[in-house]
């Protein structure tokens, strides 16, 4: 037999592994890490298909897995969405509650109107999932639930407003509802729009809100510290 066709055989075994050694020494996913995946992966599909439109097979496929493992960690695709909802719902929440911090109360409209912008630009497949309608059975599935929640840590703030002004407190909920309802469905026009520009749209919504129609100023400008 040739020498070379020996050598060169034997170089082979040594640097090309079989298919069995790769498959030994592939990493595994904890169940943490393999849930997380699913999560990301239902959280892409959901935004750009729907519910209806996405299959526990498609999840399972892009994730490399099969279909009893998606079943496995959240006991099937609505179980996926709850979770997904659940997330994207506290993130929102938290960047609007989180935002409230000025003392003036139109800056504080401003810092509403900013916080929702900032999610939508951020976290655009999270609002696409939260402005569609959830076919999960469940008290906080919806965008109008979210909606409200939001509402409720505003009200609060708006009550203390009106008590200092004379006005009747027990009207702060309606308020706080039209205010951010105003807020969120103009985020969900500009979702798509996007235009004009993220600190544009807040001034026009806080114009709107602290002037009322009869008051507008044709050129509405932001006096807290955001300016984009």
């Amino acid at each position: 037999m040739d020498d070379s066709s020996t050598d060169s055989s034997k170089g082979k075994d040594r640097h090309t592994p079989s298919a069995g050694s790769r498959r030994a020494r592939r990493v595994r996913m904890t169940g943490a890490e393999r849930r997380e995946q699913l999560l990301d992966i239902g959280r892409t599909l959901f935004a750009e298909r729907g519910f209806e439109g996405t299959s526990v097979e498609e999840i399972a496929a892009k994730a490399g897995v099969s279909k009893p493992v998606v079943y496995e960690h959240f006991g099937g695709k609505e179980g996926l969405y709850a979770v997904v909802v659940d997330r994207e719902m506290r993130q929102l929440l938290d960047m609007v509650t989180g935002a409230l911090t000025a003392g003036h109360p139109r800056e504080l409209l401003e810092q509403a109107a900013f916080a929702l912008l900032d999610y939508i630009e951020r976290y655009t497949d999270g609002f696409r999932i939260l402005v569609r309608d959830s076919p999960v059975a469940q008290s906080t599935g919806t965008f109008a639930s979210l909606i409200s929640d939001i509402a409720t840590q505003v009200e609060d703030i708006l009550g203390l407003e009106f008590k200092a002004r004379g006005f009747d407190p027990k009207l702060a909920p309606l308020y706080a509802q039209a205010l951010v309802g105003m807020v969120a469905l103009t985020g969900q026009w500009w979702l798509n729009a996007r235009k004009p520009k993220k600190a544009e749209v807040a001034a026009h919504l806080v114009n709107l809100a602290w002037h009322g129609l009869d008051g507008l100023e044709a050129k509405p400008r932001l006096i807290g510290h955001r300016k984009a």
